[in-house]
């Protein structure tokens, strides 16, 4: 007969079993935490240890290198611009246009080959090539940019789908955040860069290219090249589009600047319906920040918002019931506290789409709904050239309309003809683009076909009366 194990001999075998189980567990445990670490995304100060690697093997694929090809005139001298010389001597001294290389960065944001970048990269490029990641290269055309916001929608030439980042929601983005930057600085080749999102709603912070003046800042470091590049969030989707940095040395700082991804978005969508130029919605409206001196007398317990200090008889903002001395504080739910984060948000809203605006009245908060429309180009410009016979020849003019005054960044209450081109003897009398023409020689201007007749008659002593900017002036000359 066999022998059975006793009680205590039972519990042994028990516990060894037991142990056996627990040691496979922890093998099995050990096993999973070591295929996380291969597959997972940092969340941790103690993750952090893993790396960004299946981060970046997710991303690089959709950033591109972008070289471009821009065309440019040769430089005139005064001697070369004199009337005189071309004349007689038929620009002796012409040169060909040159071409310039530029180098950039570029998001994919589709599988059918629709590209982000700076319009500085590729605005006025006469032939573009996209690189991957891999190799591969395309050729590219723009299909949307703009200068004032520093965008460029691109559609490369394929039919085979590539790889895309999505877009991720700006309001959703918080300071503090991990941050990858994405790009091809000084040409080296592509390069990621880490850091953390250090601030929101920068504006005009970017320098010359400022365009709407609302950025995401981050300590990533970010220098030349890295335009059009990609700021990512651990999610592997697109935060934002990296576009000028804070340097005193031309190198990084830890201070560079990204256009939101909201931004981008709106972009996208008119460019896909068609359009070759950015429209943005029209306010209509002047106004200032509240500081901590008026948020009293203006019954706010704090500093913040718009005050309005003039409307557009045209606005929308009028036509929704907006005032004379009202502070705009939200536009669709978010704070404005500049007048550039407001056109921000009347951008991301879109056109032809209704905003909520708050504003405090009296003390009083009241909604107004405000559509989003493009300034009206009415009464109709009438932009004309003055000819040869003009004693400003090649002189370009425009009626002032609401058009005319949000492209040329002209107050709202101007009214008179505007210089759009000085020409070549422009300057030499003292005119210059964005002049507003108010009189000549005592006789109003209200039309360029008054300032035609004026200039084509007899007369050769001229008193003009512009304004620029805010200021009005007296030009005097002979010809």
């Amino acid at each position: 007969m066999p022998a059975f194990p006793s009680k205590e001999g039972v519990a042994q075998l028990t516990k060894a079993a037991h142990i056996k189980s627990m040691r496979i567990l922890v093998l099995i445990l050990t096993l999973c935490a070591v295929q996380l670490r291969a597959e997972q995304v940092p969340q941790t100060a103690v993750q952090m240890q893993l790396g960004f690697a299946p981060l970046v093997k997710q991303a690089t694929p959709a950033v591109v290198n972008i070289y471009a090809k821009i065309m440019t005139a040769p430089r005139r001298t005064p001697l070369q611009s004199d009337p005189f010389f071309e004349r007689f001597f038929q620009d002796p001294f012409s040169e060909k246009p040159r071409v310039q290389n530029s180098l950039g960065s570029g998001v994919i944001l589709s599988q059918d080959g629709i590209v982000v970048s700076n319009y500085h990269v590729v605005g006025m490029a006469t032939e573009i090539r996209v690189v991957l990641n891999d190799r591969r290269e395309y050729s590219a055309q723009v299909l949307l940019g703009d200068a004032e916001a520093d965008l460029a929608i691109l559609k490369i030439d394929t039919a085979e789908p590539l790889p895309y980042l999505t877009l991720r929601d700006s309001e959703t983005v918080e300071v503090g955040e991990l941050a990858l930057a994405i790009g091809n600085p000084f040409g080296v080749g592509q390069t990621v860069s880490s850091g953390i999102i250090s601030g929101l709603a920068r504006s005009g912070a970017g320098g010359g290219n400022s365009g709407l003046g609302y950025f995401i800042q981050t300590d990533a470091p970010i220098n030349p090249g890295n335009s059009g590049g990609a700021l990512i969030d651990m999610g592997g989707r697109l935060i934002g589009i990296n576009t000028s940095i804070l340097t005193r040395s031309g190198g990084s700082n830890g201070i560079g600047f990204a256009i939101p991804a909201d931004m981008v978005a709106a972009f996208v969508a008119q460019a896909r319906a068609g359009k070759a130029v950015f429209g943005r919605p029209w306010a209509g409206i002047s106004g200032q920040p509240v500081d901590s001196d008026m948020a009293g007398p203006l019954g706010l317990d704090r500093p913040g918002g718009i005050i309005v200090s003039g409307v557009h008889s045209a606005s929308p903002f009028r036509r929704a019931g907006l005032m004379v001395g009202d502070v705009i504080t939200h536009v669709d739910g978010q704070e404005v506290h500049t007048p550039n984060e407001m056109i921000y948000r009347m951008s991301v809203a879109g056109l032809d789409e209704i905003a909520k605006v708050r504003v405090h009245r009296d003390g009083s908060v009241q909604e107004l709904d405000v559509a989003m429309i493009s300034a009206p180009d009415t009464p109709p410009r009438d932009t004309r050239i003055l000819g040869a016979r003009s004693i400003l020849p090649d002189l370009k003019l425009a009626r002032v309309n609401p058009a005319v005054i949000a492209e040329m960044n002209l107050p709202l209450e101007i009214s008179g003809v505007v210089v759009v081109d000085a020409g070549r003897l422009g300057p030499r009398v003292g005119l210059r683009s964005g002049d507003v023409i108010v009189a000549v020689n005592g006789l109003e201007m209200t039309h360029p076909q008054d300032i035609e007749d004026a200039f084509n008659g007899q007369v050769r002593r001229f008193e003009i009366v512009i304004q620029r900017g805010d200021r009005r002036s007296l030009l005097r000359f002979r010809v």
